[in-house]
């Protein structure tokens, strides 16, 4: 068991710092993918595109958070839980957007890639730590200060799917970007789930990682027919993710608030 109180952390939490964090992370992701002039719909046109389109603000924001949760020192509350949610068995839902992940791996045209695509893409794996320790690192850490589990769950997944508005700015079609929301809503339960089945966000970083990886690459060259199972494989798991997270909200003691656990007074010296 984690013991994390406000009092054991350099910088005591707040809704408003995990809030600020989360609009701060978006700002500087859309300022710097903005600068670079190429528009969403061609980041996957070549490899300089899709560094400098995308790749840049991730390792830009990847700095500037491991910096700003150092100064903050919420470092162990932001990737680990006091305990892990009584019950584990809903850990099969992020297991299931594995499977679907793995299937587009299978469905990707790998003939397509170059080597230099592809170490481009690889960057795009820096997307499960950003995103992961802003939306259910830093931004859970604030929440779990004033508010209880259902809300932490429900806010910081909320938002995570929202700050998806972003691509329509960079170019991204209106009504292809609200699927995108909606689709990203049933992806941040899965990520809590995992978090809260595991203890540990640093398992739903891997899968967050793994799975925007695959969606990228199963959309260059031409995927095979696994492209349609995956993706009806995740929005079921996601269904599934909102009818189960209730029981790993159930019975959660993670207010960043709360004392610390009595600790037994000695017994005093004979005489």
């Amino acid at each position: 068991m984690t013991t994390t109180t406000a009092s054991a952390l350099r910088v005591r939490p707040r809704i408003w710092i995990g809030l600020a964090i989360w609009l701060g992370y978006m700002l500087v992701v859309l300022a710097i993918q903005l600068a670079s002039g190429i528009p969403y719909d061609d980041w996957g046109a070549n490899a300089t595109n899709l560094f400098f389109g995308a790749g840049m603000s991730l390792i830009i924001a990847t700095v500037l958070l491991v910096i700003t949760t150092s100064l903050l020192g919420w470092w162990r509350p932001a990737l680990f839980d006091r305990e892990r949610s009584r019950h584990r068995w809903p850990i099969f839902v992020p297991i299931v957007v594995a499977v679907a992940a793995l299937l587009n791996l299978s469905a990707v045209d790998w003939g397509s890639y170059t080597g230099a695509f592809f170490a481009a893409s690889v960057v795009l794996l820096l997307v499960g730590f950003t995103e992961e320790i802003v939306d259910r690192g830093l931004l859970v850490v604030g929440l779990r200060s004033r508010l209880g589990e259902g809300w932490v769950w429900f806010l910081s997944s909320a938002l995570f799917a929202l700050s998806h508005f972003i691509n329509v700015a960079l170019g991204a079609p209106v009504f292809n970007t609200a699927f995108q929301v909606a689709s990203a809503f049933l992806g941040g339960t899965a990520f809590y789930i995992l978090r809260r089945t595991t203890g540990s966000l640093i398992w739903a970083m891997v899968l967050h990682g793994l799975w925007d990886f695959s969606v990228f690459a199963v959309g260059v060259g031409n995927p095979s027919a696994l492209l349609g199972v995956a993706n009806i494989l995740y929005l079921i798991a996601g269904v599934i993710g909102l009818a189960v997270v209730a029981f790993v909200i159930r019975g959660a003691n993670e207010r960043t608030d709360a004392a610390p656990p009595p600790v037994a007074a000695a017994s005093a010296p004979g005489a």
